[in-house]
């Protein structure tokens, strides 16, 4: 009986293999995940430069006399035109100044007066040979030395006005009001810094370029770098609507850094971008049958960038990559991947590098 019954073990075996496998799949289908190919299309590069902003006009407004500050007619932040008055200083001690300059200057008329009358009585003396032609030499100098007073006296008088004038501070040009160290009731000296006014209806933004980079925009912008339009990535990674150009480069290139000057002009009509302000410009390179791939298909692990390629067989191995910079979302491939490479688009920290995956079809948003 024993051997009646065991041709069918192996039976059993196999058919249980069989039904556990078919009850393995049934139960664990295959993962579904959006697969396509890399990315091939023509592009631009946008060429990356630390820049530093500075407003068009930026002065600091000193005192030129020495005084109490006696009233300030803005306030820090402030829009002002040129022209405006922007600060007053006590100008009680120039006034008598001016009163002493007047009247020295007075003085000084009065006495060249009588000595025109001197002069004049000398002349008719000497006309009728009374006195010595001498004595209306004497006469003629005493006028010029009254008359040489008066000069003085005028240019003292000149000098407190004008002085008097520096107590009536104005805007220089149409800007923008910076802090207000202090405040009404200070005592200024000569020198002492009231404000600084920025002109910030455009900005200037500084960077250098290397000199390899220089030759290839030269070549790339055949209209003249001066006028290649630019665009401005602010410190906190947003672009800056506007664009900006490039207004002029240095004539030379730097001994110790090798590199080469620009200066670009940004329109900036809502103020956004401040004196003193940090940024990146960006210039723009076409580039032709450029391979991409979006940035969340991409695992970074120690350094290195890393997409899951499918193989034939619905496998998916990493594979690493050399990025040549960013556009936008994607990642710019220098090497490691090539136009046939079909890449998992989403859901890569759920794959096990070897896991077989069912693909599904998919574009790149």
């Amino acid at each position: 009986m024993k051997d009646r019954y065991a041709f069918l073990i192996p039976l059993l075996f196999i058919y249980a293999c069989s039904s556990s496998s078919a009850s393995k799949q049934a139960g664990n289908p295959l993962k579904a995940y959006p697969v396509s190919q890399v990315l091939q299309k023509d592009t631009s590069f946008h060429v990356q430069y630390v820049a530093d902003i500075q407003a068009r006009k930026n002065i600091e407004i000193l005192a030129r006399v020495s005084g109490i500050l006696e009233h300030i007619y803005v306030d820090e932040g402030d829009a002002v035109r040129k022209g405006q008055l922007l600060f007053t200083i006590n100008d009680d001690e120039l006034q008598i100044a001016l009163s002493k300059t007047n009247a020295a200057l007075n003085n000084a008329k009065a006495d060249a007066r009588v000595a025109e009358v001197e002069l004049q009585r000398v002349q008719r003396l000497v006309d009728k040979k009374i006195v010595a032609k001498s004595e209306l030499e004497l006469a003629e100098a005493r006028l010029n030395a009254f008359r040489a007073k008066i000069e003085e006296a005028r240019s003292e008088k000149e000098a407190v006005q004008k002085r008097i004038s520096y107590t009536r501070i104005t805007s220089p040009f149409d800007g923008v009001i910076d802090r207000l160290p202090l405040k009404e009731g200070s005592y200024l000296s000569e020198h002492s810094s009231l404000t600084t006014i920025s002109d910030i209806r455009s900005v200037l933004a500084y960077f250098n370029v290397s000199e390899n980079e220089y030759l290839r925009l030269a070549r790339e912008n055949k209209e003249g770098l001066p006028h290649a339009e630019v665009r401005l990535l602010l410190a906190d990674g947003s672009l800056y609507p506007i664009k900006g150009k490039i207004e002029a480069n240095g004539s030379e290139i730097d001994d110790n850094t090798g590199s080469i000057a620009f200066r670009a002009d940004f329109p900036n009509p809502d103020k956004v971008l401040k004196h003193g302000a940090s940024g990146t410009v960006l210039i723009s390179s076409p580039a032709a049958s450029v391979l991409m791939v979006p940035q969340q298909s991409v695992l970074e692990i120690q350094d290195k960038n890393y997409v899951y390629v499918l193989d034939k067989e619905n496998k998916v191995r990493m594979k690493s990559f050399q990025p040549a910079g960013r556009i936008g979302d994607y990642y710019i491939i220098e090497s490691g991947l090539s136009p046939q490479d079909k890449i998992v688009l989403e859901g890569i920290q759920t794959i096990s590098n070897g896991e077989q995956i069912r693909p599904v079809a998919a574009s790149h948003s």
